[in-house]
């Protein structure tokens, strides 16, 4: 199962910890993970036109199974992957820390919604979960 990873990004990676805590979490599970500035713009060391950033974001989407939204920080690019991903028909899992400000229409869209304290929260959290009858977060 491949797992796309929406995250709001920052230039200088404060929260390149929390990508590898939230991906080490679902590898944990045998979910394997894409994660734009992690994967794509390799942390920096590549960079993208927006239009073709884009157009590899929404392939990278297209191709998963589930879209991981970690929203304990709000972004545009996060509404606009989560949206894609909710029009192709492709699950959506919302977490965030504890006390985030979720919106009522990402709530609306996904199928599960986690607040956790700390990384170790989400590997629990995934192992718990099962989307349906044909897909599951572990096996």
């Amino acid at each position: 199962m491949k797992a796309f990873l929406s995250i709001k990004y920052h230039a200088d990676h404060t929260n390149r910890a929390r990508i590898e805590a939230i991906s080490a979490a679902l590898a944990a599970c045998g979910i394997e993970t894409f994660c734009v500035v992690r994967d794509l713009e390799r942390w920096g060391a590549a960079q993208f036109a927006p239009a073709e950033l884009m157009r590899r974001t929404f392939a990278a989407i297209a191709a998963s199974d589930l879209v991981v939204i970690d929203l304990t920080e709000k972004g545009v690019g996060v509404g606009i992957e989560a949206g894609y991903a909710r029009a192709k028909q492709i699950p959506l899992v919302t977490i965030a820390r504890a006390g985030a400000d979720i919106s009522a229409t990402l709530v609306g869209i996904s199928r599960q919604v986690f607040f956790y304290t700390a990384p170790s929260d989400l590997e629990k959290f995934f192992r718990a979960q099962t989307l349906d009858d044909e897909l599951g977060f572990c096996k």
